[in-house]
């Protein structure tokens, strides 16, 4: 049987745990995430540099404290994160990144931090976060654990942590094409507001392009 389920604030030792989040969720309903795209590495060296960006000191988007994990048996199954774009979006990553790149094996961004290479062109793929609405991004499930509801408890406490901060929409961002996400988030309120084609995006990662999501909170 199991334990009583419990929603919880991520923390530094649940590291392994997001970083398999953030390569998974990433990938959406494709095989190849935004991440792998850029890092170019094989799965082992993205999951290596996963997990120390989850605990760098300087705070951002992918940070472990803009998470929440739905834990059973002890054990983190699920989790989502969510985040003040304004504050705390894809801008403030290079921020991060001195801090993770001397202690990864691998590093290919050290010519963006350098200024001699831009941001991958992939980065431009991504749907801009609309002004005030709180991020909600990086959603996942163990799959023995899937169908559970434990998304769904997720979403409601996230999107309660958005309104008590003083927002008043949310957004998540996801592959077109990805009809069971949609239609999960289309459960809690959210509707396509933009969608953003892209002929690289696709030859890329194989989904047409992202779109936007959105739902007052």
């Amino acid at each position: 049987m199991r334990n009583e389920l419990i929603i919880r604030e991520a923390g530094p030792q649940d590291a392994p745990f997001l970083a398999w989040l953030m390569l998974v969720s990433g990938r959406g309903h494709v095989q190849k995430g935004i991440w792998e795209v850029i890092l170019q590495l094989p799965e082992e060296d993205c999951l290596e540099f996963f997990r120390v960006l989850i605990v760098t000191e300087f705070i951002h988007l992918y940070h472990y404290s803009c998470y929440l994990l739905a834990e059973l048996d002890g054990k983190p199954v699920a989790g989502l994160g969510g985040h003040d774009p304004a504050a705390r979006g894809h801008h403030t990553i290079p921020s991060a990144l001195p801090e993770v790149l001397p202690k990864v094996k691998k590093n290919p961004l050290w010519d963006v931090i350098a200024g001699t290479a831009p941001m991958p062109k992939i980065v431009d793929c991504i749907p801009p976060s609309l002004e005030g609405v709180w991020a909600i991004d990086s959603v996942a499930t163990l799959p023995e654990f899937r169908r559970l509801g434990l998304v769904d408890r997720l979403l409601v406490d996230m999107m309660e942590n958005g309104r008590s901060r003083g927002f008043r929409k949310a957004q998540i961002n996801l592959f077109m094409g990805n009809t069971p996400a949609q239609r999960a988030y289309e459960k809690h309120g959210f509707k396509v507001t933009d969608e953003y084609p892209d002929p690289y995006f696709e030859k890329e990662i194989g989904a047409p392009g992202m779109a936007r999501m959105i739902r007052n909170l």
